[in-house]
């Protein structure tokens, strides 16, 4: 781990902003002749809006907010998916982002190819992940699938085999949007109990859930975004009191 006192993960004045086309265009080709003759209009969209916040190491923090708030964008710029439109993102440690788990592999290939594959993009040589596998297969539990192409594999055993790759080495950051909910539920204690791990033994963890129970759980601070904004961040117990009060009763 890092020996400064800096935090792990700061945002300065982030925006992002998408440029949205007014109308719909049905194909490549008359975007592109639209487009060469200047006949496309736009509306900017900021999806982030000004937002500024840091997370000291060991932190756990949670992302509340309804859907279209900016959670998984706000995800995607600290993991350095989508560089933002205005401000700055400082990083510090080894990050290991789970945004779409399974979202790199190849469907033609089999789930022990595929484990080699999402090693070598997350900068792990071949050896390492040989002496990795038999324990990314066993927290996974698809040991009778493995050799099989994962076009075969339900949503569930991809997303399992997933986060199996990306949590097989503790992380110094670790973001993670949504992921608490893959596979059945045995499947969701051991990965709760993965980050558990994680958590105390000094990981930094940035975490997207819809679920307040699994905020609570893990976490000891909350961020509520609410239209690309920050609405409120403190003690998890505050925001979520809060945010659970300004929404409407189903």
């Amino acid at each position: 781990m890092p020996m400064s006192n800096s935090p792990m993960i700061q945002l300065d004045n982030v925006t992002v902003r998408f440029r949205i086309p007014h109308e719909r265009i049905p194909t490549f080709q008359e975007y592109a002749i639209r487009w060469l003759k200047r006949g496309i209009r736009y509306a900017d969209f900021n999806a982030l809006n000004d937002i500024s916040f840091s997370i000291d190491r060991g932190e756990t923090v949670g992302i509340i907010g309804p859907n279209g708030a900016g959670k998984s964008t706000l995800l995607k710029v600290i993991a350095q998916v989508i560089r933002p439109t205005l401000g700055r993102v400082r990083l510090r440690g080894w990050v290991a982002p789970l945004l779409e788990l399974g979202a790199g592999f190849d469907y033609e290939m089999t789930g022990r190819e595929n484990v080699f594959l999402n090693g070598a993009v997350l900068g792990f040589n071949r050896q390492d992940m040989s002496q990795r596998l038999g324990r990314i297969v066993d927290f996974s539990g698809i040991s009778d699938f493995i050799d099989a192409p994962v076009r075969t594999y339900s949503s569930g055993m991809v997303a399992r085999l997933g986060f199996a790759v990306a949590t097989d080495v503790q992380p110094e950051v670790l973001i993670i949007d949504e992921v608490l909910a893959v596979g059945d539920a045995d499947f969701q204690q051991k990965s709760a109990a993965r980050i558990r791990e994680f958590r105390e033994s000094g990981s930094t963890i940035l975490v997207v859930s819809h679920s307040p129970a699994s905020i609570k759980a893990l976490c000891s601070r909350a961020l509520w975004l609410e239209r690309g904004a920050i609405r409120l961040m403190g003690s998890v117990d505050t925001v979520l009191d809060q945010y659970i009060l300004g929404q409407p009763s189903s």
